[in-house]
């Protein structure tokens, strides 16, 4: 792991993920989890405080970035309900088949290497009946701002751990076996329109 890996870019993203409209963003679908949580991408738990104690009996945080553990566990101190760390990438998670209630991604799949693999992986684990839920910026609908996340996305990736602007969420869902229970879209407030375009909503196995 570079030193910009290790230190520039768990700040950047902390900074990045965590601003008013992000933030009510995840109070749209975090809130929503229930039983045995696993969150993809926890980073430094930015969504402990969003979920509901009552609803949940513990969370399990998947996140690759050594450098992250730090300050999530810190989050996971102040929360009343159980919380695991996992070292792991989302392409293969060391959980048993059928083994959380919820999982949850924000703002994740655009920096998984195999979007494909990663959501597999999370349909294998979901018992069933069990939901995904997901709020995630990608692909825009206007072709000018879409040309745009592509001409700036090798760049952008390179310093944003990997980060695709232009991700088609619903379709990666369909294709991995996801139905898409609900659908909401829409630009965040006071963001660039290339990096602000949000679906977010319930995904179930089909």
């Amino acid at each position: 792991m570079s030193l910009y890996e290790r230190l520039v870019l768990p700040w950047l993203t902390e900074r990045a993920c965590n601003t008013g409209p992000v933030n009510r963003q995840r109070e749209k679908v975090v809130p929503l989890a229930e039983g045995t949580v696993l969150e993809i991408g926890f980073g430094t738990g930015l969504n402990l405080a969003h979920y509901r104690a009552d609803r949940v009996s513990r969370v399990l945080g998947l996140e690759p970035s050594l450098a992250m553990h730090r300050r999530a566990a810190e989050r996971a101190r102040a929360v009343s309900f159980d919380v695991e760390l996992l070292d792991a990438p989302g392409e293969r998670i060391p959980l048993e088949d059928a083994s959380v209630d919820t999982v949850v991604t924000t703002y994740t799949l655009c920096s998984v290497p195999d979007t494909g693999a990663a959501l597999g992986e999370m349909r294998r684990v979901l018992a069933p009946g069990g939901k995904l839920l997901f709020c995630e910026h990608g692909r825009a609908p206007d072709p000018s701002v879409e040309r745009w996340q592509r001409r700036v996305t090798p760049v952008w990736s390179r310093l944003g751990g990997g980060c695709r602007l232009a991700l088609p969420v619903p379709e990666e869902l369909a294709r991995a076996g996801f139905r898409v229970a609900r659908l909401e879209t829409m630009y965040l407030p006071g963001t660039l329109r290339i990096l602000g375009f949000n679906y977010w909503g319930v995904a179930e196995a089909a």
